[in-house]
């Protein structure tokens, strides 16, 4: 075998540039603010409303929702489903406010009232007005045949939340009936 004899020779030398990177992510930047400054021209802030909505030819809603104020407690419901807590006009409260579970689970508010009206004014009443505030209705008439509504709503506190209008006496051009809402842990 006969010896190579190479010369030592050093290393190859290239140069690496890191400006093809910088391009890319220059470009990437730019892309980034252009899209941040069309979103803030584009998208003006959003601003919700809390009025009732105005319903034609039906009972008008009561000024104050005195007789199921005591339903809203710090935090419950959250505001999206406080619309729910309204009354039509000529209606009082015939008990106290009762809290069900007393804080021992799922949020449950139950107010004993008359009016004086008609049971179909009322649930017409209830039934355009919730529906106006994008509660969906899924259930008529109770177990033991009274005359009863229930409408669900999913809250901002990952809950949803259910209101039951039931009928439970009509005498003499006055009503009784409860209006109840609570708290629910999945969807009907």
């Amino acid at each position: 075998m006969e010896r190579v004899n190479d010369a030592p020779k050093p290393p190859l030398t290239t140069t690496t540039s890191i400006l093809p990177a910088a391009i890319i992510i220059g470009i990437a930047v730019v892309t980034l603010a252009t899209f941040m400054i069309v979103n803030l021209v584009a998208n003006p802030t959003v601003t919700t409303s809390t009025t009732q909505p105005v319903i034609v030819g039906g009972l008008a809603t009561a000024r104050s929702n005195a007789p199921v104020a005591g339903c809203h407690q710090a935090g419950s419901p959250p505001g999206n489903i406080l619309g729910a807590l309204l009354v039509p006009v000529h209606t009082v409260s015939a008990g106290p406010i009762v809290h069900a579970n007393g804080g021992a689970g799922d949020y449950d508010c139950l107010a004993y009232l008359t009016s004086q009206t008609t049971a179909g004014s009322l649930l017409g009443f209830y039934r355009t007005h919730l529906e106006a505030q994008g509660w969906s209705f899924f259930s008529s008439g109770s177990a033991s045949g009274e005359p009863q509504l229930l409408f669900q709503k999913a809250g901002t506190d990952t809950f949803y939340w259910v209101v039951g209008i039931t009928v439970t006496h009509a005498s003499g051009g006055t009503l009784a009936w409860t209006y109840r809402i609570y708290q629910n842990s999945s969807t009907i």
